[in-house]
């Protein structure tokens, strides 16, 4: 029988209370907490807290705390990846950060989605969707990612807007929901 640590990672419906998990989500906490109580000049201790709580963190990376997650062991970030402060990363199930990324201030994150059908729902069962975001992306402040979106390489998402639908690579996007934004023709 499948554990339901591995139904949570593959997006399928799981039981959140489950022991693993629990524990999981406690020793999440324990590293957040540590983490959010360093400042950016005690690098080696802000390195070995990563080493232990996130699945993957590349060379040159820049947290600013505080950085929430659920978990933190399905976050992988290439490398020179920033995030500023207050980011909020529920990763039920991977979020993949492409090298040269930032990601600004109080900016969500959320794997993590609930059943629509209300008897699965009050079953106590959930699910979540993989998150991938490519190169080069800049996320404004306050955006908000929802499950299952992949961002291309070298787009734009404006402070505040709501990505509902995949975002194309080079593409910028604004609002709620997150619509293309279409540049002007120049004038002479």
């Amino acid at each position: 029988m499948r554990s339901e640590k591995s139904k949570m990672i593959a997006g399928e419906l799981y039981r959140p209370g489950d022991a693993e998990l629990v524990t999981a989500r406690a020793r999440s906490q324990a590293l957040q907490r540590d983490y959010n109580a360093t400042t950016v000049a005690e690098t080696d201790n802000r390195k070995a807290i990563l080493d232990q709580w996130l699945g993957r963190y590349g060379s040159g990376c820049a947290l600013r705390s505080p950085f929430y997650t659920d978990y933190g062991s399905n976050i992988y970030l290439g490398d020179d990846v920033f995030f500023n402060y207050g980011c909020v990363l529920l990763d039920v199930c991977p979020i993949r950060v492409g090298d040269m990324t930032q990601i600004g201030p109080m900016v969500q994150i959320l794997t993590a989605d609930h059943p629509r059908d209300a008897a699965t729902r009050d079953a106590g069962l959930e699910f979540g969707r993989a998150i991938t975001i490519g190169r080069n992306v800049w996320i404004g402040g306050g955006a908000i990612i929802l499950p299952g979106i992949s961002i291309g390489d070298d787009a734009v998402i404006g402070a505040g807007a709501v990505v509902t639908r995949d975002v194309p690579a080079g593409i910028t996007v604004a609002g709620n929901p997150a619509r293309p934004l279409v540049a002007k023709p120049a004038t002479d």
